[in-house]
């Protein structure tokens, strides 16, 4: 029983609920940059280098035979997947540089001077008491 009960004290720690949010954000981050690099930034960029599409992009190492496939080397894909790779971390980098920056601000923020002790304040009301 106390293995369950420990097990639901650190699952319902904040620290992991938002590592689960930011694993599901991420993936769904990830389908929007790969459809970015797929559908926007590849197509014309094939289109420069001679209408070639990345991911068509291979050696042919052994033809297969009887019907079988060739055997490639796909490193189109390759190139394809570094783009994605590329374009991703530096999102990240940007969105890490902005929250620093953020955290940053706050921090330099002043603090309130702290309220005088009680006995300074009672002093202070018997002098404002005496000028009256």
């Amino acid at each position: 029983m106390g293995l369950m009960k420990d097990f639901k004290n650190f699952a319902m720690k904040g620290n992991v609920i938002d590592l689960a949010v930011a694993v599901i954000i991420g993936g769904a981050f990830g389908k929007i940059v790969s459809s970015l690099v797929n559908d926007v930034l590849m197509p014309p960029l094939g289109l420069l280098l001679g209408k070639v599409d990345f991911k068509d992009l291979k050696i042919i190492l052994q033809r297969g035979s009887d019907g079988a496939a060739d055997v490639t080397l796909n490193y189109g894909m390759f190139v394809q997947n570094t783009i994605d790779f590329l374009i991703i971390a530096f999102c990240i980098f940007l969105i890490i540089k902005g929250i620093s920056k953020l955290e940053r601000k706050k921090e330099e923020a002043p603090a309130p001077p702290p309220a005088p002790p009680r006995q300074e304040q009672l002093l202070e009301e018997i002098r404002d008491l005496l000028k009256k």
